[in-house]
C-alpha cells in the first residue's frame, strides 16, 4: 500500500459513519492493522503503523451522541496494540469459543438444510463427535460427506458417509495407496493395538472412537479417542491416563519385537508426553516436589515488539530438578503401560490380529475383542480395499485423540 493510503482510507470510513449515522462500522481481521506498535524493532513510519495511528485519534474523536457504534473482529486479541482495548475505545470484549454440543447440532441442521439426508442421519450423534469443531469444521464435514455420496452414486447422504467425512476433517485423507511391507503392517498394529489395550484399562482415559492402521497424513495408524462430552479443564488422573496411553504403543513394539526392533513410530507420541510432562510441572503446579510455581514465564514473540531476549526466571538447579520431575511423570505412565500390557498381553494380540485382518475397528469393536467376543461384519463391510503391500520409505507413526481443553 502506498504511504499514507491506509490513514486516508480510515478518515474517509469514519467521516461517510458520521454522515450516516446512525450505523454500524464493523471492522474484520482488525489485527491485520492492529497489531502491537514496534513490531519488527523499526521506527513510527510503517504504514501500518500509520493506519492503526488514524484509527486511535478518529476514535478518540467521538462524542456520546455520534450516533455510529465501532465494532471488530479478529482471532488473534493478544497480538493486538493496547490502545485499541483501553476504555473508551474498545472496551467491551465479547469472546466467541467454539460451540458446544447443543450449538453444533443447530449449526450441523443449518448446513444440511439443502443436502439430501437419508433417514438415518442424526446431527445429535455427528455433534457429540465432534468437540472442539468450529462453525466452518461442521461445514466442511457436511460438504466432504455430500461428495463421498455423489461419488459412490448415493441420492442421499447416510450416516456412513458423515461418519467418514469426521474421520477424514479429523484425522486426515486416508493413504490406501501408500505401499507398506508386511513386517512393518505388523508393526503398525501392534503398535496401535497398544494404545487401545491401555486405554481400555486406564478408567481416566476417554474412550476409543476408532483404531485403524491405514496410513493417514504423516501417521501410518491412529487409536482415536473422544470424549464423552465437551472438556473444559483436565484432571491430574487423566493427564497420567493420556501419558500411560501414549507410552502404549512403545511399550508394545518392546514386548513382541524386542527392544532391538523398536522403531521410530513413537516420536510423536514421546513428544506429546513430553510436552505435557513439562507443562504439569512448570505450569499447572501438579508435581509434588517442586510445589503449585509457575517456573516458565509466559513466550511472547520478537515481532510482536515485546522482548528480543528471553528472561530465566529460574537457577540451574530448579532446572535441573525441573527435568527429573518432568522424566520421572513419563517414565511412570511408561511403567503404567508395561504392567497393563503385560497383564492383558492376550487382549494386545487380539486386537492386533484384527487390525491386520479389518485394518479399521470401532470402539465397540476393541472392547468386544477384549472381552473375547468375535467381530460381526457384513460382506459389505468385509470388502472394503486393503493397503498394498511391499517395501516404502520409512515415515512417522503415532496416535492420535481429539479433546477440548483451554490448552488446545
Amino acid at each position: 500500500m502506498f504511504v499514507g493510503v491506509g490513514a486516508s482510507r480510515v478518515r474517509d470510513m469514519f467521516e461517510t459513519g458520521k454522515k450516516n449515522a446512525p450505523c454500524i462500522i464493523f471492522i474484520d481481521e482488525i489485527d491485520a492493522v492492529g497489531r502491537h506498535r514496534g513490531a519488527g524493532l523499526g521506527g513510527g513510519n510503517d504504514e501500518r503503523e500509520q493506519t492503526l495511528n488514524q484509527m486511535l485519534v478518529e476514535m478518540d474523536g467521538f462524542e456520546a451522541n455520534e450516533g455510529v457504534i465501532l465494532i471488530a473482529a479478529t482471532n488473534r486479541p493478544d497480538v493486538l496494540d493496547p490502545a485499541l482495548l483501553r476504555p473508551g475505545r474498545f472496551d467491551r470484549q465479547v469472546v466467541v469459543a467454539n460451540p458446544d454440543v447443543a450449538g453444533r447440532e443447530k449449526i450441523l441442521k443449518v448446513h444440511m438444510r439443502k443436502t439430501p439426508l437419508d433417514a438415518n442421519v442424526d446431527p445429535r450423534v455427528i455433534a457429540r463427535g465432534t468437540p472442539g469443531f468450529s462453525g466452518a469444521d461442521l461445514a466442511n464435514l457436511v460438504n466432504e460427506a455430500a461428495l463421498l455420496a455423489a461419488r459412490r452414486n448415493k441420492k442421499a447422504v447416510t450416516m456412513t458417509d458423515l461418519e467418514e467425512a469426521k474421520d477424514k476433517v479429523m484425522m486426515g485423507a486416508e493413504r490406501r495407496s501408500m505401499v507398506m511391507s508386511d513386517a512393518e503392517k505388523k508393526l503398525t498394529a501392534y503398535h496401535e493395538a497398544g494404545h487401545a489395550v491401555v486405554a481400555l484399562h486406564e478408567p481416566e482415559s476417554d474412550p476409543i472412537h476408532k483404531a485403524t492402521i491405514i496410513p493417514r497424513g504423516r501417521a501410518l495408524g491412529m487409536v482415536m479417542r473422544l470424549p464423552e462430552g465437551d472438556r473444559l479443564s483436565m484432571t491430574i488422573a487423566k493427564l497420567r491416563a493420556d501419558l500411560a496411553v501414549a507410552m502404549g504403543g512403545r511399550v508394545a513394539e518392546e514386548m513382541i519385537f524386542g527392544e532391538d526392533k523398536v522403531t521410530t513410530g513413537a516420536s510423536s507420541d514421546i513428544s506429546m508426553a513430553t510436552q505435557m510432562a513439562t507443562r504439569m510441572v512448570c505450569e499447572w503446579g501438579m508435581s509434588e516436589t517442586l510445589g503449585p510455581i509457575a517456573y516458565h514465564a509466559p513466550e511472547r514473540e520478537i515481532f510482536l515488539g515485546h522482548s528480543v531476549t528471553q528472561n530465566k526466571n529460574i537457577s540451574d538447579e530448579t532446572a535441573r530438578q525441573v527435568d527429573m520431575e518432568v522424566r520421572k511423570i513419563v517414565e511412570a505412565g511408561l511403567t503404567r503401560a508395561r504392567q497393563i500390557l503385560t497383564d492383558h498381553r492376550d487382549q494386545l494380540e487380539a486386537v492386533a490380529k484384527a487390525l491386520l485382518e479389518y485394518e479399521t475397528l470401532t470402539g465397540d469393536e476393541v472392547r468386544d475383542l477384549a472381552a473375547g467376543k468375535p467381530i460381526n461384519r457384513s460382506a459389505e463391510e468385509s470388502a472394503r480395499p486393503k493397503v498394498v503391500p511391499g517395501k516404502r520409505r520409512s515415515s512417522l507413526g503415532g496416535f492420535a485423540e481429539t479433546e477440548t481443553t483451554d490448552a488446545a
